[in-house]
């Protein structure tokens, strides 16, 4: 009598390696991996590259909803209950890896296995928040403060890992798209960053850490660009604000020791 052993399922190797029921797929800049319209008969999962979801209205007025970073599922409206259509683009605005997975395949293994499930209901749980906040930051944030909310998470702050803080070229009527701004009312943002320290932008955007401040503190900019000590919580801000520099303080450990802090 023989015993066999089962081997653990890798979600991570399933989501890396070509097989039955997905492929690799490799796109240029500029190519689609779904047209708005198509049946939604697939889900993927961004290996490399950086891509962008777009949608088109009947007048045909074009608006980026989100930017896509590797590591991240696009389409996976294709797993619902009933087959539709895609609701959105997905374009490439890097050369990407990207492994396409059938709906039927999707579906069987996050029925069958509990590691994928977990890891794609989280992935869903994350965009939903994500999307929430971009709701509540178009309501009640100005443009300039939507415009460095864009910027940091297309360099990974607040992620486990180093921050890619180089971003890949992107126009600036695609971020005026995703805040709800002009062209000129980006550039002048822009200049502006650059000039404050919290961006270097000389054809393509790398960002630095002092642009956090933008984000989590209601201080005004210039006051943010002076302040030494770049995760610091100012005496009198919010108590979101003061849990928010807790966790990005976790997040970042102590790479910033050596920052002396301002004296009071």
């Amino acid at each position: 009598m023989t015993n066999s052993k089962q081997t653990a399922f890798d979600p991570h190797a399933f989501l890396l390696n070509a097989g039955l029921g997905k492929r690799l797929v490799h796109l240029k800049v500029k190519e689609a991996l779904f047209v708005q319209g198509d049946v939604a008969d697939s889900v993927f999962y961004l290996q490399k590259g950086r891509a962008k979801l777009t949608v088109v209205s009947n007048t045909g007025k074009e608006a980026t909803i989100t930017l896509l970073a590797p590591g991240e599922f696009v389409g996976e409206e294709a797993v619902g209950a009933i087959l539709g259509n895609r609701m959105a683009t997905a374009i490439a605005i890097t050369a990407c890896t990207a492994l396409k997975i059938d709906r039927k395949e999707m579906i069987r293994v996050i029925h069958e296995e509990r590691a994928l499930s977990d890891l794609f209901l989280a992935f869903l749980l994350a965009r939903s928040m994500r999307t929430q906040a971009d709701l509540v930051d178009q309501l009640f944030n100005s443009s300039e403060k939507r415009l460095a909310r864009v910027l940091l998470p297309m360099a990974e702050f607040g992620k486990s890992s180093e921050p890619e803080t180089l971003l890949p070229e992107i126009t600036q009527e695609t971020l005026a798209e995703m805040i709800g701004a002009t062209r000129s009312k980006v550039s002048g943002f822009m200049n502006r960053f650059r000039k404050l320290g919290f961006i270097e932008y000389n054809g393509r955007i790398r960002v630095n850490k002092s642009l956090l401040n933008v984000v989590l503190h209601d201080q005004p900019f210039e006051r943010n660009a002076l302040s030494a000590d770049l995760l610091s919580t100012p005496s009198g801000a919010s108590k979101s604000a003061q849990r928010i520099t807790k966790v990005v303080n976790r997040i970042n450990k102590a790479p910033d020791e050596h920052v002396k802090k301002p004296r009071s």
